[in-house]
């Protein structure tokens, strides 16, 4: 409180000097516009009263002070009078009023609005100061001898609270009395009409704020909820505090305590929140968070969570003997200006595999997911050179089987396509030679797959797989007969392992004799394995084009893309190379060959000759419209009908069997902006015939083609999906929507660093936001799944609706659901009701059935930022379920 009140005096001060050395100067006066300049410095000829009279704090700054209007000096009573947008500038200081009085006489000074000619209220006292900020007020009355003042009906931000109304009183020993004065969130003139706490009396010093009762206030109603006294520390850094739990009921944990906990306010940039949470049944949950930013450089968050989650009646196993459960969560991102040609970014989502299902979190996403991915990633790019480095460190993690891998680390560096014949002062057409393009690139990789339970064990170390690849792609391109591209190229790879496998025939004991079994090696020592192949490529591209003349179709066009190429690859399973080996598989003696790099990270060469035939088709089918009302592009629009219908497959010359692959299709298409549709499918063209072996329906794949027996190529699998997406800014309303700032536009350079980092959170996860602006919203997602294995088919099919709408322009409704076809049952639904209370949010969220019932209720304080968005923040938390 103190600090605001020291703007308006020193500005007042700067007021009174001005005056004071321009007394005899100024006569009476009434201009249109006038300016009073003088320099508060003095010369020898100053009387020793007029120093001991100085304001301790001098006036050493030029004062520039103007009045629009006019300023008129009563000579008699030694008063001067400043009218219509007065101003006086001192140093980087400004105060700006409608009217100003200085009663010299009585050591006074008083500014406060005026009404203009159509009776409106305007030139309130304002007080600028870089340092201390913006302060309004309706009237001030100060005397300068004695230091005091009052401040009437202020209007200022303090710490990201704003203080309004009411009176202020400064006193002689700088303490600052206060009576009816509203603090809020709400940066609204009136925020009592939303939320605020009214201090009915309070005393404010430099470092401490005391106050007599005090008592809430919301939508302009007084709660019964009063402070009968308050103290406050008042800290010139970011403040630490209690937090206060949260209570409820979880139907498999008990009653809780949670979400109590400390905050730590480290500094301007860095923060930790320490929380914790008790379970009647006996659980208990502690977690930690810390957010950090550097303005244009980074800005990130760290989490932690511990869990112990007890289940089951006292006394059992499960009650006794409680399990534990972790999670960690860090997000770091660079400002991709902050270090051109670098890059550091880290996401990271780690823990037990039975966290999200056994804590109590609430979040169905969370509950839901199967996987959890992490990346810490680092890349370097040099200027104007053709090289690139990255590497990274990742995590895989099943949530069901609990399988973890793990990248320790990853390395690639690359050289992009060059041509190294070329000259750069080249003149005229490239020559044959010059066209041809060399890249390089090279993989480095450790893996390590195991399960969660044994990942810091000595035995999972030993499973760490280690390899090296070298790539190097050679191609050369041209055009030939003017309509036909042709390519050929070279490709020869290079693995590096430090260890290899043996296969050796054993014969293994079992309950009812003996059975045969492979006895699996690990041979540690450096080998390489290397392979080549070559192959050319000829496509083209068809045109087909049908015009109307008549009617709202102009025209369909159909663009085909056909390709042809040949592939050759040596066969590297030749004893010469020593990449396979021969093993005897039964006590027949059967022979089974294998290759010494089975399970290695790159795989090893291939086995066998191949000569292949790949051969691929491209669709593309769009339709020309005629528009009257629309004057561009010649009063027609282009509508998609088929984008990328593909169709691609090989046969190999020289394979024993089975010798053409199956046919893989897929293809999209737009035909509004917001209905999109996109299959894939795949057609098997060998004949799939079935038989019964001891009761057991199985299938069998000969190779002969089904066309041979009359029939089309067998649909193995085919999947098909579409989405769509509405809102009132597609039916051509003109409403306007704020979309997530991204962290290089000019609102990151006007904000704090803690709001900064806000605003880079909404970038991240835009979803997790609820748009005002937006009167309604509504999207469907439908997913069709069809698998035919030749003896057993499955359809599965689902359909997804979200959306939200806008009661009042201060209520929102949101909702989520969908429906399985497979168990004819409603997917877990739930509802939200958002209140924008501007600078408060209210939610109620319910789910009324399905695995995870719930309700909750939630009312907080909305960030700043989101203020100025018009955003609300989805919630989860505290959820009670029935």
């Amino acid at each position: 409180m103190l600090k605001f009140t020291n703007i308006i005096f020193t500005c007042i001060g700067a007021i009174i000097h001005i005056c004071l050395l321009t007394n005899d100067a100024i006569g009476q006066v009434d201009t249109l516009k006038t300016n009073i300049n003088a320099i508060t410095s003095t010369d020898s000829t100053q009387t020793d009263s007029a120093k001991k009279n100085s304001n301790k704090n001098a006036i050493n700054d030029k004062i520039v002070a103007t009045a629009e209007d006019s300023t008129f000096y009563d000579a008699k009573n030694n008063i001067i009078y400043l009218y219509g947008k007065a101003k006086v500038v001192y140093g980087e200081r400004e105060v700006d009023a409608g009217f100003i009085k200085l009663d010299q006489k009585n050591n006074t000074i008083f500014a406060k609005g005026t009404i203009d000619s159509v009776g409106k209220f305007s030139g309130l006292p304002i007080f600028k100061d870089p340092s201390q900020g913006t302060l309004t007020a309706d009237s001030v009355f100060f005397n300068f001898k004695t230091s005091k003042g009052k401040i009437y009906q202020v209007y200022t931000e303090q710490d990201g609270g704003f203080i309004t109304g009411g009176r202020i009183k400064k006193q002689q020993n700088d303490e600052v009395h206060m009576k009816r004065v509203t603090y809020s969130t709400c940066n609204l003139p009136d925020p009592h009409q939303h939320f605020g706490i009214i201090i009915t009396k309070g005393i404010a010093t430099e470092k401490t704020i005391v106050t007599g009762p005090a008592y809430l206030v919301i939508e302009d109603v007084p709660l019964p909820f009063v402070l009968p006294f308050g103290f406050f520390p008042k800290p010139n850094k970011r403040v630490s505090g209690v937090l206060l739990p949260n209570v409820g009921e979880d139907a498999r944990l008990g009653f809780f305590l949670k979400d109590f906990g400390y905050y730590v306010g480290l500094n301007d940039y860095w923060d930790l929140t320490l929380r914790g949470g008790v379970y009647s049944k006996g659980s208990y949950e502690t977690n930690a968070t810390s957010n950090y930013t550097k303005r244009y450089k980074y800005n990130g968050n760290l989490f932690f969570s511990f869990f112990s989650t007890k289940s089951g009646v006292e006394g059992t196993p499960e009650y006794e003997n409680p399990s534990k459960n972790f999670n960690i969560r860090w997000s770091h991102t660079q400002n991709p200006n902050a270090r051109p040609g670098t890059n550091f970014s880290a996401s990271v989502n780690a823990g037990s595999s039975s966290y999200f299902r056994q804590s109590g979190v609430q979040d169905f996403a969370q509950i839901a997911q199967n996987t959890l991915n992490s990346s810490i990633s680092y890349s370097k790019t040099w200027a104007n050179s053709p090289f690139n480095l990255s590497t990274s460190l990742s995590h895989s993690q099943d949530l069901t089987t609990k399988q973890i891998r793990l990248g320790l680390p990853t390395l690639n560096f690359s050289m992009s396509t060059i041509n190294p014949f070329d000259k750069k002062d080249r003149i005229g057409e490239q020559k044959w030679y010059q066209r041809i393009a060399v890249g390089y690139n090279l993989n480095f990789d450790n893996q390590l797959e195991t399960t969660d339970s044994l990942l810091f064990t000595k035995e999972a170390l030993r499973k760490v797989r280690t390899g090296i690849q070298h790539s190097i792609p050679v191609s050369l391109s041209s055009q030939i007969f003017k309509y036909f591209q042709f390519s050929q190229n070279v490709s020869y790879n290079e693995r590096w392992y430090l260890q290899t496998i043996r296969k050796n025939y054993i014969l293994a004991p079992t309950a009812n004799g003996t059975k045969d079994s492979l006895a699996i090696d690990t041979i540690q020592g450096f080998r390489r394995a290397s392979e080549y192949s070559v192959g050319t490529q000829i496509s083209t591209k068809i045109y087909g084009m049908v015009n109307f003349k008549k009617g709202k179709v102009a025209a369909i066009r159909h663009v085909m893309t056909p390709n042809v190429g040949i592939a050759y690859r040596p066969d590297f399973g030749q004893d010469k190379y020593g990449y396979y080996q021969d093993v005897r598989s039964n006590q027949a003696g059967d022979v089974q060959r294998y290759s010494i790099f089975e399970n290695s990270i790159y795989g090893g060469p291939g086995l066998g000759r191949q000569a292949a035939m790949t051969f691929g088709l491209e669709n593309n089918i769009e339709m020309k419209v005629r528009n009257s009302k629309d004057t561009t592009n010649g009063g027609v629009k282009k509508i998609p009908i088929l984008q990328g219908l593909n169709i691609n497959g090989n046969y190999n010359f020289l394979a024993d069997s089975f010798k053409l692959s199956t046919l893989s299709f897929s293809g999209r298409t737009f035909f509004t902006e917001k209905l999109g549709i996109s299959f894939t499918g795949v057609l098997d063209p060998y004949v799939y015939e079935t038989e019964e072996f001891n009761g057991v329906l199985r299938g069998r794949r000969l190779d002969r083609y089904t066309w041979q027996e009359g029939s089309l190529p067998r649909l193995q699998n085919f999947s098909f999906s579409f989405d769509y997406s509405l809102n009132s800014s597609t039916l051509g309303k003109n409403n306007k929507t704020n979309n997530p700032p991204n962290q290089n536009s000019d609102l990151f350079n006007r904000v704090s660093p803690q709001q900064a980092a806000q605003l880079q959170q909404i970038s991240r996860n835009a979803n997790a936001f609820v748009d005002f602006n937006i009167p309604w919203n509504l999207s469907f997602f439908y997913n069709f799944n069809y698998i035919n294995t030749g003896f057993d088919k499955d359809v599965v099919q689902t359909l997804n609706a979200n959306g939200d709408f806008n009661l009042t322009p201060k209520w929102k409704v949101q909702f989520s659901s969908g429906y399985d076809f497979n168990s004819n049952a409603i997917s877990p639904t739930s509802f939200a009701i958002y209140r924008d209370l501007h600078c408060w949010d209210l939610s109620i969220n319910w789910s009324p059935f399905g695995i995870y019932k719930f309700y909750s209720v939630n009312l907080r304080v909305k960030a700043s930022i989101l203020q100025d968005l018009k955003l609300s923040k989805r919630t989860t938390n505290a959820i009670q379920r029935f």
